[in-house]
């Protein structure tokens, strides 16, 4: 997971809850905050993929690094309050928190979005992320600092088209992350954003490597290819560490250069469904 000749540790005796933290980008930040000796708590709605993610985080936990698990849905307040009190476990404080549950859905032209859709796509990004905001302040103040990372997405900034409420959720963190960061800055605690491009994860694999969507994201990556967990997951440990800790209020893209050209096009993965007249602004008939 860590790049070669990168030192670890320097984690030992932080307590950190990383939202979302089964698959994907969450289970590559678990892992890269464990092996540098960090007490880490996952959380998720599906218990048996925590447990899963939670193996393979132990199995590479160093320098006293730990891993626990946490049934929660973000965008239950409830839920949200005990799993805050779940990650403070292990040391008695909670030092850092990476909101990283979040997701899309309810791909197509704004005209025709489902409003329910629309709505719930925005309560797990801005809610989701808002409620982390909420319950984990008051935790990391009595810790005497802290780090809270939101996780965006080049949707957040440049253009995707068709994908919703998505785009609005994300740019949602950005602005809560900077608002954030001035609230709090005088007691100590830091927040940034990541916004990570094209990821290689579980949901970016429903894009067949032969599509034309594919070859619009690669064709307007300077670096070109795709990016990986661990990417992501290196830069949540510099956020979330000392070396950053006269760093806030920043949103920093992992993305291959892909943010200096266009977004994707996802025409092709929607137009079939709607028909032509429907992307042009048509109502169904």
């Amino acid at each position: 997971m860590q790049a070669p000749n990168t030192p670890s540790g320097g984690l030992e005796g932080l307590a950190i809850l990383v939202t979302g933290g089964g698959t994907g980008i969450g289970q590559a930040c678990a892992q890269r905050l464990a092996a540098d000796g960090a007490a880490v708590t996952i959380c998720g709605r599906t218990e048996s993929k925590l447990a899963d993610a939670a193996r393979r985080i132990e199995a590479a936990a160093s320098h006293g690094g730990s891993v626990q698990t946490a049934v929660c849905d973000v965008t239950d307040e409830e839920s949200v309050t005990a799993v805050m009190a779940r990650a403070a476990e292990p040391t008695g404080a909670l030092d850092g928190c990476v909101a990283n549950a979040g997701g899309g859905g309810g791909m197509g032209p704004y005209h025709v979005q489902e409003t329910a859709e629309f709505l719930r796509v925005l309560q797990l990004n801005v809610l989701g992320t808002m409620l982390c905001i909420k319950h984990s302040v008051p935790r990391m103040v009595e810790a005497g600092g802290g780090s809270f990372v939101g996780m965006s997405s080049i949707a957040g900034a440049t253009t995707h088209p068709y994908f919703g409420a998505y785009t609005a959720g994300k740019a949602g963190i950005e602005a809560m992350m900077r608002n954030a960061a001035d609230e709090f800055g005088a007691s100590g605690l830091r927040f940034n954003a990541i916004r990570p491009g094209f990821i290689a994860t579980e949901i970016m694999e429903g894009i067949p490597r032969d599509s034309a969507t594919y070859a619009s994201y690669v064709e307007n990556t300077p670096m070109a290819g795709v990016g990986e967990p661990a990417h992501v997951a290196g830069l949540a440990r510099f956020l979330l560490g000392a070396d950053s800790a006269w760093v806030t209020g920043q949103v920093v893209a992992v993305d291959g250069g892909h943010s200096l050209r266009r977004g994707p096009d996802f025409g092709p993965f929607v137009a079939p469904a709607l028909g032509p007249e429907v992307m042009r602004g048509k109502l169904p008939t």
